[in-house]
């Protein structure tokens, strides 16, 4: 199976009108996904932010679970934000989890919606993970979603996660998707 790790994308995303935009870091998204990415095994959590302001907080906060003093009282805490790598920019994860060579990396995106675009279903992709050595790297949008030019940049869209029956809301939070989606892939 292929190198695989998350992206946590904060720029380019889109605004609940539409508009691009860059969303600022969350603490619940930090330590959520980066337990689901230690739970299933993956290379790492990229925390991908243009503004170096919130690349310091992201890594202040990584810092007080693994090393300070909210590692010494919830250890399994610190464990899971070791995965944690904070960077400026896609490109910055991709050399990194592909050691030194960005573009062999394929980058796999998630979207709330097919959007007239072509669509992996999880099985698929799945069987994918299983046959290549290729680094894959997960990306997710905070906000409402990733903006159309990082979705264009994907080698893969997954299907969109949906209830069995229609509710008329599909308006995940960031950490839920990413918890499903690892779970679909990997569980």
């Amino acid at each position: 199976m292929s190198a695989l790790a998350v992206a946590l994308l904060h720029h380019p995303v889109l605004g609940r009108s539409g508009e691009e935009l860059t969303t600022t870091i969350t603490n619940l998204d930090l330590h959520d996904i980066a337990r689901c990415v230690r739970a299933y095994g993956l290379q790492a959590f990229y925390v991908v932010h243009p503004y170096a302001s919130q690349r310091m907080l992201a890594e202040r906060i990584q810092r007080h679970w693994v090393s300070g003093a909210g590692g010494k009282r919830i250890p399994d805490r610190g464990r899971a934000l070791e995965v944690l790598r904070v960077v400026p920019d896609l490109e910055t994860a991709c050399t990194d989890l592909s050691d030194g060579e960005p573009a062999s990396v394929a980058q796999w995106t998630t979207a709330a919606s097919a959007q007239g675009r072509e669509v992996t279903t999880f099985a698929a992709a799945r069987a994918v993970l299983e046959g290549t050595q290729q680094p894959v790297l997960l990306c997710f949008g905070t906000g409402w979603g990733l903006a159309p030019q990082a979705l264009a940049k994907a080698d893969l869209q997954l299907e969109p996660i949906v209830a069995k029956r229609d509710t008329g809301y599909n308006h995940l939070s960031v950490r839920a998707a990413c918890a499903i989606t690892l779970d679909r892939l990997l569980g």
